[in-house]
């Protein structure tokens, strides 16, 4: 009876407890504060501190009905605050919201009663907060963290990956060890350092890498070279126009350093034959590599970046840039008739015919079964890059989906290595560069070095649209020209993004084609603006045929200021 009488009591005192806590919540005012923090670009601000204070004191939060000291902003920037005080208290009391985000200023917020709206004992208020940067330490440790970076990068003083992760990892050890004792010096979180990378970058890079190196099996690019001098018929002229064009149509498709890897060696051999130097005709390849990579979201590194960054469709890169590509493209045959034009009339094969036997026995298709499926497979992840807007998806997942199949038929009829394909076709070094280059522009951006460029920018163009085209192209070109437009691309997307939010008119996107034309086109410049042009001189090199820096410039830094000169006039015409 005894127990009986317990268990009663304990569910009579359960059952009230819903109760007591009403009444005594009548004791209480209870204060409902909500809103969103951003940053002076209206950026939300993710983790930031909010603490309130009560008469200078810190007073406690509610949160899932346990007190708490603080709250912090979610992804988006918002936040929601409970906290109580004895009824009346309000009146006199001095209420703030105290702020704090590293790489910003601690922010106080003064908040009076007249600021709430009432319902009974509860008080509400949606307040948003702008924090103002601050150029503490971390900033400018970031800052010179990252320029050395640059530098090892840009200047091949060491590999592009081994600089990016010592970038990247630097910035990590700081902030777990001087940033743990000194909130100052705290660069960026392993959580926000894994944000940053833009896996659906990776994924498309990885997906056509397992792509093309299992259809270089099957002999196609050798081929086209073939084909090109086949229907050139020893005319050195033609035959350097066929070749451009084909090696533009590939790189719209594929990675240009692939398509130079299997154009060149063939290229080389053929002006051997035709007795000319073959430079004469690899530096026009480079040229039209880098233009046609320019015509497509997956031709170039930094249209990919940018098509993932901004979600822009595979088709409003091809309605943008391929005209401007096709009359730059024009600009090339004209350009290359000038300057290699002697050269060109040194050519000359004793037997045409014999020499097309050659190359057809030489570079035939070794695998037509393969081929055959693997351009039906490219075909359905071309018609998906297409229509990727449709189904609302990202662009890795058909290259994804047709590395996938290519790579399962490939294995199970036995026409590729497993091991072999993983090992030397899948770049593993690229794709670490651009998880540590994430990385590394994530950190500058988290300081707020990239907001800071971008006000700049702003401030030079006088949020003038003309202005600020001219500035992006020209600046994008430069640069590129002369570090990899790789990194330059990933710094500038975050400073176009802001100026294409706050400059009138540029919601047409045409900053963004101001980006991809200059940093892909600017790659064209110099002899390392752009990972294909080091590839084929090397190759170049090490057959003997070896060009200086300034002797590349000669024929390539001209060219391109015509290119960047085509694409201001028609940015200017059309948007």
């Amino acid at each position: 009876m005894k127990k009986l009488f317990i268990v009663l009591f304990f569910i009579v005192f359960l059952l009230n407890i819903p109760a007591l806590a009403k009444e005594a919540q009548k004791d209480l005012d209870i204060f409902y504060i909500s809103g969103k923090i951003f940053d002076p670009h209206k950026e939300p601000i993710k983790d930031a501190e909010l603490k309130v204070l009560v008469d200078g004191k810190l007073h406690k939060l509610i949160t899932e009905h346990k007190e708490m000291d603080k709250t912090f902003t979610s992804s988006h920037g918002t936040f929601q605050i409970v906290f109580h005080l004895p009824k009346g208290v309000i009146k006199n009391a001095k209420i703030q919201l105290e702020i704090v985000k590293s790489s910003y200023k601690r922010t106080f917020i003064d908040i009076k009663k007249e600021d709430f709206a009432t319902k009974g004992n509860q008080f509400y208020l949606t307040k948003n907060i702008m924090l103002e940067r601050k150029l503490g330490p971390a900033f400018w440790i970031a800052g010179a963290v990252f320029l050395l970076a640059y530098i090892l990068m840009s200047f091949e003083l060491l590999h592009r990956t081994v600089a990016a992760l010592i970038g990247a990892a630097t910035m990590l050890i700081l902030t777990y060890t001087l940033g743990t004792f000194n909130p100052e010096f705290h660069i960026i979180s392993f959580e926000r350092a894994i944000e940053a990378i833009d896996m659906n970058v990776i994924f498309l890079l990885l997906g056509m890498m397992i792509i093309i190196g299992i259809l270089k099996n099957t002999g196609i690019f050798q081929w086209c070279a073939y084909i090109s001098y086949k229907i050139s018929k020893g005319n050195v002229m033609a035959l350097t126009i066929i070749s451009c064009f084909f090696i533009a149509i590939t790189s719209a498709f594929l990675d240009n350093v692939t398509t130079m890897l299997l154009y060149t060696p063939v290229l080389i051999e053929i002006a051997i034959a035709l007795k000319i130097n073959p430079l004469s005709l690899l530096i026009p390849g480079i040229m039209a590599s880098n233009a046609g990579g320019t015509a497509t979201l997956i031709g170039d590194p930094p249209n990919i970046m940018i098509g993932s960054f901004t979600g822009l469709t595979f088709m409003q890169f091809v309605y943008a840039l391929t005209p401007v590509v096709l009359i730059c493209m024009m600009a090339l045959v004209i350009y290359n008739k000038f300057f290699y034009s002697k050269e060109y009339q040194k050519g000359k094969v004793d037997d045409i015919d014999a020499f097309i036997n050659y190359l057809k026995e030489e570079y035939k298709i070794t695998d037509k079964t393969l081929l055959t499926y693997g351009l039906f497979v490219m075909a359905i992840v071309i018609l998906f890059f297409i229509t990727h807007g449709i189904w609302h998806m990202e662009v890795c997942i058909p290259a994804l989906f047709g590395a996938a199949l290519l790579f399962t038929y490939a294995i199970l009829t036995k026409k590729v290595k497993l091991l072999e394909l993983i090992e030397k076709e899948i770049e593993w070094t690229t794709l670490l560069f651009f998880i540590f280059l994430f990385i590394l522009v994530g950190a500058v951006e988290e300081v707020g070095l990239l907001a800071v460029i971008a006000d700049w920018v702003h401030k030079l163009s006088a949020g003038n649209l003309t202005i600020a085209i001219c500035l992006i192209l020209w600046v994008s070109a430069i640069m590129s020209a002369f570090v990899d437009n790789i990194p330059f691309t990933a710094t500038m997307l975050p400073i176009v993004a802001y100026l294409t939010r706050v400059i009138p008119g540029a919601e047409s996107n045409v900053l963004w084609w101001a980006l991809a034309l200059g940093a892909c086109l600017g790659g064209n410049g110099t002899m390392i603006g752009a990972s294909a042009n080091v590839v084929t001189i090397g190759i170049a090199e090490s057959v003997g045929y070896r060009i200086t820096f300034f002797g590349f410039m000669k024929y390539a830094f001209i060219y391109m200021l015509i290119t960047i000169i085509i694409c201001n006039i028609w940015l200017l015409l059309f948007y």
